[in-house]
C-alpha cells in the first residue's frame, strides 16, 4: 500500500523525494480536462490540478507515480549561491567578475567586465543586490516610456516586483510591476517582459487582439525571449533566492 493511504486521512497528503518531504496541493479548476502535475517553482510543494469532478486520492496517486519525474524537477532547481568576492554576477545577460576590496568605494562601479565594490564583506551580497534593483528600475522605466509610446498610451507608474512565480503584471488601475531579478537577464528577455505588460494596457486578457498588440510593440524576437525565460528563468533566483 503506498505511504499516503496510511496516513491520516485529515491530515495534507505528502511525498517524499529524495530526503524532502513535501505537500501535495490538489486544485480543481472549472476548465481542466485532464490532471496536470508541477513541482512548484521554489521546490517547496507539489501540486496537480484536475477536473471539478476529480477525485483527490487520483490526484495524489498520480503525484506518487511519477515520484521520479518530480525527484528530476526537484534536483534540477537552482541552488542558492550568494555573490561574494572573486565570484560573478549576472547583469544584462552577461556575468561580471565581483573585484571587491574593503578600500574601494561602496558604491559599485562597471568596468570592463567587472564590478569593483567595497565596504564590509558580509554585506557585499545585499549590497549587489540593492545596486541590480536600482539598475532594474532605471532600465525598466525606460522600457516601459519606449513600449508605451510605440503602443500610444501614457506610460503609467512602475513598481519592482519580489514575486517568485510572476515575471510581470499589470493592474486594474494600470500599475505596472515587473520582477527586478529580470536585470540579470539578456535585455531582449527584460524588455519582452514589459512589453507584454503593456500590451495589457490594450488588452487585458490574451486574445489575439493581445497577442496583435504584443506583436506590433516588440522590436524584437519573442518566441526566443519567452524560450529564454522557459529554459533559464529559474536561474536567476540562484544569487539572491
Amino acid at each position: 500500500m503506498i505511504d499516503w493511504l496510511r496516513r491520516d486521512a485529515r491530515a495534507a497528503p505528502e511525498i517524499v523525494l529524495g530526503e524532502r518531504r513535501l505537500p501535495i496541493l490538489v486544485v480543481r479548476h472549472p476548465r481542466a480536462r485532464r490532471m496536470v502535475l508541477r513541482l512548484a517553482p521554489e521546490g517547496d510543494s507539489v501540486r496537480v490540478t484536475l477536473p471539478r469532478w476529480g477525485r483527490t486520492a487520483e490526484a495524489v496517486e498520480f503525484a506518487h507515480a511519477r515520484r521520479d519525474w518530480l525527484a528530476a524537477q526537484l534536483e534540477a532547481l537552482p541552488r542558492a549561491a550568494p555573490p561574494e568576492a572573486g565570484g560573478t554576477l549576472a547583469y544584462r545577460g552577461e556575468e561580471l567578475a565581483i573585484a571587491w576590496s574593503p578600500n574601494a568605494p561602496r558604491r559599485p562601479v562597471l568596468s570592463d567586465g567587472a564590478i569593483a565594490i567595497g565596504g564590509p564583506e558580509k554585506h557585499l551580497s545585499l549590497r549587489l543586490r540593492r545596486w541590480l534593483e536600482g539598475e532594474a528600475l532605471r532600465l525598466m522605466e525606460a522600457d516601459l516610456v519606449h513600449f508605451c509610446a510605440a503602443a500610444g498610451v501614457p506610460a503609467p507608474a512602475l513598481r519592482l516586483s519580489r514575486a517568485k512565480r510572476r515575471w510581470g503584471s499589470c493592474a486594474s488601475d494600470g500599475t505596472v510591476r515587473i520582477n527586478w531579478r529580470l536585470v540579470m537577464a539578456p535585455d531582449a528577455v527584460r524588455r519582452s517582459v514589459v512589453a507584454h505588460e503593456v500590451a495589457h494596457l490594450l488588452h487585458f486578457d490574451h486574445g489575439p487582439a493581445f497577442k496583435a498588440a504584443l506583436t506590433r510593440i516588440y522590436d524584437g524576437d519573442l518566441p526566443a525571449a519567452d524560450g529564454w525565460l522557459k529554459d533559464r528563468g529559474r536561474t536567476l533566483y540562484a544569487p539572491f533566492g
